[in-house]
């Protein structure tokens, strides 16, 4: 739907404002394209290791539980990550 440009740009934002204390569930359901996220408030569940694309979970694994990642990208797009367990 959007350029790469575009694309990096929506997630660089959602990720300040994240950062900034904005609220995760209302952010999720204004900027993620995934099919079914605001119903699950961006939640994948648990995974282990490997299950995702390598930028993904290294990502999701170098993060401490609370912590938000910067924006990393993968084949399917631009992710802001957050660990909760």
């Amino acid at each position: 739907k959007r350029s790469r440009e575009e694309a990096l740009k929506r997630a660089t934002e959602c990720l300040r404002k994240v950062r900034a204390g904005g609220d995760w569930d209302a952010l999720v359901k204004e900027y993620s394209d995934e099919p079914g996220s605001d119903e699950r408030h961006g939640d994948i569940g648990v995974f282990p290791r490997g299950q995702m694309v390598k930028a993904f979970s290294d990502a999701a694994f170098e993060l401490r539980v609370g912590q938000i990642s910067e924006v990393v990208e993968t084949p399917y797009g631009f992710h802001v990550i957050q660990r909760t367990q």
